[in-house]
């Protein structure tokens, strides 16, 4: 009898590794962006934002982002990074940094992917009173949601799509009509996601939640690449075991622009991260 595979833990999982960082010298790490978090051969910014955000947890005394936003200059590509830290102020219970994440051209010339600006804090110190008037999406189980293995081609999205393979989504079968040629026009989706290896949730991981469904405006009809032009997301708990639910809405497209919202939910029913992005719609051909 084949003996069972544990589940990932938080601290060793491939995303742990994908995002590990390494100090070369006051607040400068090095890092490797890995080919397995690429769609339409880019690497996905949540997945940067989370790499920028460890680099950023280890250098600033606070360890936990409540606050962090990007500003996406150039595609990154798979390979060598350089990530610049900055303190620009150390609080008792927030602190603020910068950082900038460089690749080299084939010249030798750093070219700045991103650049980030954040606040960080410790999750576990919070006041634990919550008054909302939020509430979780209501999506259908997970065993009646539809991910890459139910795709005639087994990709979620056309095109290269490598992180699929080290996500667990599962998409609300009523917000993928663009699937079959019928988006509905709405502007959302909603999905169960989780790190394919079983790894739990954790504020990092929440980074890379919140740009991992497909884009808003396929649901509007418009299927082409949506680069991110900014993102900024706030931590609010640090989530519980188990899979989270991620919903995503787009109100204006104007321009050649759109903004997505989304909300991340925990298994404990807290909405434990938000975020708004700005994007940029590039149509095929």
């Amino acid at each position: 009898m084949a003996q069972a595979i544990a589940p990932a833990s938080i601290g060793n999982s491939e995303f742990d590794r994908d995002t590990a960082v390494s100090r070369r010298g006051p607040g400068v790490f090095d890092a490797t962006l890995s080919e397995g978090w690429t769609i339409f051969d880019a690497v996905n910014g949540g997945y940067l934002l989370a790499l920028v955000g460890r680099a950023l947890g280890e250098e600033l005394p606070h360890s936990d982002p409540f606050s962090i936003t990007a500003h996406y200059l150039t595609a990154s590509r798979p390979g060598p990074a350089e990530i610049r830290t900055e303190t620009i102020r150390a609080g008792r219970t927030l602190s603020t940094g910068q950082a900038t994440l460089v690749q080299y051209d084939a010249q030798g010339a750093p070219v700045e992917r991103l650049r980030v600006l954040a606040s960080y804090g410790d999750l576990d110190a919070l006041d634990p009173e919550v008054r909302t008037s939020a509430k979780p999406p209501v999506l259908p189980p997970v065993e009646q949601c539809l991910g890459a293995s139910d795709a005639p081609d087994g990709k979620v999205v056309p095109g290269s799509n490598a992180i699929t393979e080290r996500l667990l989504l599962k998409l609300d079968p009523a917000t993928i009509g663009w699937a079959v040629g019928q988006p509905s026009g709405k502007g959302e989706t909603r999905a169960w996601f989780g790190l394919a290896d079983g790894r739990d949730p954790d504020p990092l991981s929440l980074l890379l939640a919140v740009d991992a469904l497909p884009p808003t405006a396929f649901d509007l009809g418009l299927m082409g690449w949506m680069p991110t032009v900014e993102l900024t997301v706030h931590v609010r708990h640090r989530p519980a075991p188990g899979p989270l639910r991620v919903a995503v809405a787009t109100r204006n497209l104007a321009h050649g622009f759109l903004e997505e919202d989304a909300e991340v939910w925990d298994s404990a029913d807290r909405l434990v991260a938000q975020s708004r992005q700005l994007a940029r719609v590039v149509q095929p051909g």
